[in-house]
């Protein structure tokens, strides 16, 4: 089994080549992670017609996919309008979710014959007692099952993983025939402090974690190189290079970024000659540990 990421890469000249882009459904979430790296938090939902009109900007400007995520998409009261519109558009859609209760599910199995792929986020053990959430690998199996989507991929992040746990969660991949994502837990200096950790031990225990992940996956190269590049980014932080990414992000209110961190955005509500000039200029932003672990590149 190979577990697939992404390295940041140098940023080549401005250039309009978005492929896919990130769709905030929600600014809120009731999961509440501790280590939890959404950049926007706020309440209220995506509104349709500021969705409809996103979907139009982001096909002129040569998106040809979007991943609705959160919050917690299952949520949206319009969740199939949203996945519908999409596909009038002729794009795909994917969805990341944390989703576990029944009526979660039950929203999430009503449209997964529509959706590309569905992700669904888990925990590692000390994930889950880090972060303070409920979010097993076993459960995020359970929701797969019941989502009848043709791609399936359960996004574990880890945190003191034992060998045992790692050979629990490798038998239950390899059983249920889904693709495995793997991200360590990105803590900030904040969160560490707030954790009673430090910077030493933050490093050294991904060293394991990743130590322990070798004896049951097959990691990539490119996996790799992301995690090398992630302790780099924590150990210095004036060689975190420039962010580049295929993908764009639109908050919840309708906002375009590069990236979800970005310094600067765009309402979807200009006009389009405006976002064109925004997304054809040069970006200043720095790749980030957060930003590194959110922005994947599309399957």
């Amino acid at each position: 089994m190979t577990i697939e990421t992404t390295t940041p890469m140098k940023a080549p000249e401005p250039s309009l080549s978005f492929r896919s882009a990130l769709i905030s459904t929600a600014g809120h979430c009731a999961v509440a992670c501790g280590f939890c790296f959404r950049a926007d938090r706020a309440h209220g939902f995506l509104d349709v017609t500021t969705y409809a009109r996103t979907l139009s900007r982001l096909r002129e400007v040569g998106v040809e996919g979007v991943c609705l995520t959160g919050g917690e998409p299952t949520h949206h009261p319009e969740l199939r309008t949203l996945v519908r519109l999409a596909h009038q558009f002729g794009m795909p859609v994917s969805v990341v979710t944390s989703a576990r209760t029944q009526e979660e599910v039950s929203r999430l199995s009503e449209i997964g014959h529509l959706l590309e792929t569905v992700t669904v986020s888990a925990d590692s053990q000390g994930a889950m007692l880090l972060g303070r959430t409920k979010r097993s690998a076993e459960s995020a199996a359970a929701t797969l099952r019941s989502v009848p989507a043709s791609g399936k991929v359960l996004h574990l992040t880890y945190w003191k993983l034992s060998g045992d746990e790692c050979g629990d969660i490798h038998r239950l991949v390899e059983e249920m025939d889904v693709e495995v994502q793997l991200s360590p837990v990105t803590l900030d200096p904040v969160g560490r402090h707030r954790s009673g950790i430090s910077l030493h031990e933050y490093v050294a225990q991904q060293r394991e974690d990743a130590e322990v992940l070798r004896r049951y996956f097959v990691l990539s190269l490119d996996f790799q190189e992301h995690l090398t590049a992630l302790r780099t980014m924590q150990l210095y932080p004036e060689r975190r290079r420039g962010c580049h990414s295929s993908a764009l992000y639109v908050s919840a209110n309708g906002e375009v970024r590069r990236c979800p961190y970005g310094k600067a955005g765009i309402s979807v509500r200009v006009p389009r000659a405006a976002i064109k000039a925004f997304l054809g200029s040069r970006t200043e932003d720095r790749v980030t540990p957060d930003c590194a672990a959110i922005c994947r590149p599309s399957r």
